[in-house]
């Protein structure tokens, strides 16, 4: 879409939001509110710069007249490339996720339990920058292991108004690797283990449509660490997507009912996700000129605790402030990660 459709567009949501009938219909009002803030900034950036140029169409005009106008003129050029660089920016399309919130996955992987204790480090990390921003997190099923860290944890994120969690969080997806001396080492060694996160942007219960007929929900025990029972009754809840072959389990909660909602949570996102997987994968011009981050098998930070060090190697990101990081301190890395998918966008659209 151009600059003038957009143009046109945001002309055509300004009218329909004065309208107070739309309002009578709060999913369709929230949905034109949302698109109207998406093309604020690139509208108030346009009509910003289209109103510089006409400030120095002016000033040059009366510049030939009186020199004094000569130094509105240089100031006046002066702020447009900044502006042109600013709409150019806001104008490259953007990942339609970037508002949505996510559900988040951290799998203990390689190294048994010091993996599941890296994984609870992961999550701690996770929950602290949630805090740190303003978001609202919340852990929906865990399997915790015999230490204390989680075979597997999953977590919901949510923003607040057009501060999108997918945004920020989208590059975590992948296989984080660490090395350390294990609390379970006797001899001092640092061992390298690995947990694994995904990232799917939550789905609303429109976005994705599931058929009752497709699943199979099987119930039983919840388990504490170790495999002993901590409940006894069937609360726990694996629901089987028969045609994707896709499985979510959840025990976290005590009712059967719950758990079946938050099971039915997990998996649209998860199918959400894997459609969009698809049609990214379709369109292959278009994924090469963006960052990776749908890959989970391909390793992408390295936790390096002797160094104090942090390095995530899709974008050749290093820093000596781990322990900063692991307290929610993501912020350099994330901008290292979104500077880079600009980059990748501007130089496909150049």
């Amino acid at each position: 879409m151009n600059l003038e459709e957009l143009l046109a567009e945001y002309a055509e949501l300004e009218l329909k939001l004065a309208d107070p009938s739309v309002h009578a219909d709060q999913n369709r009002a929230r949905t034109l509110g949302k698109r109207y803030a998406q093309l604020t900034p690139i509208v108030t950036v346009y009509r910003e710069l289209d109103g510089v140029r006409d400030d120095l169409e002016a000033a040059r005009e009366l510049a030939t007249e009186d020199a004094g106008f000569a130094d509105e003129v240089v100031e006046l050029e002066a702020r447009i490339p900044p502006l042109e660089d600013r709409l150019k920016h806001l104008l490259i399309p953007r990942d339609p996720n970037d508002d949505k919130d996510i559900i988040m996955e951290i799998k203990a992987g390689e190294g048994g339990e010091e993996s599941a204790l890296f994984a609870g480090d992961l999550l701690r990390m996770y929950l602290r920058y949630a805090e740190r921003v303003g978001w609202k997190a919340e852990i929906i099923d865990a399997q915790h292991s015999d230490l204390g860290g989680y075979k597997d944890v999953t977590v919901a994120v949510k923003g607040k108004g057009a501060d999108g969690v997918w945004s920020r969080l989208k590059f975590e997806g992948g296989v984080h690797r660490v090395q350390r001396v294990p609390v379970t080492e006797s001899q001092g060694r640092i061992h390298t283990s690995a947990a694994g996160v995904l990232v799917y942007p939550e789905a609303e219960e429109v976005e994705v449509q599931i058929d009752p007929n497709d699943l199979r929900i099987d119930v039983f025990r919840s388990s504490g660490p170790g495999g002993q029972s901590v409940n006894t009754t069937d609360s726990a809840v694996r629901i089987t997507h028969v045609p994707t072959g896709v499985v979510v389990s959840c025990q976290n909660e005590k009712s059967q009912l719950q758990n079946k909602e938050s099971a039915l949570r997990i998996l649209r996102a998860r199918l959400l996700s894997i459609a969009q997987e698809q049609a990214d994968a379709a369109a292959s011009a278009e994924r090469k000129s963006q960052v990776r981050t749908v890959d989970r098998s391909e390793r992408v930070r390295t936790y390096n605790f002797p160094e104090n060090r942090i390095s995530d190697h899709r974008v050749g990101f290093k820093a000596y402030n781990l322990d900063q990081v692991l307290d929610g301190d993501l912020s350099a890395v994330i901008q290292a990660l979104t500077d880079a998918e600009m980059t990748e966008k501007l130089a496909a659209h150049a």
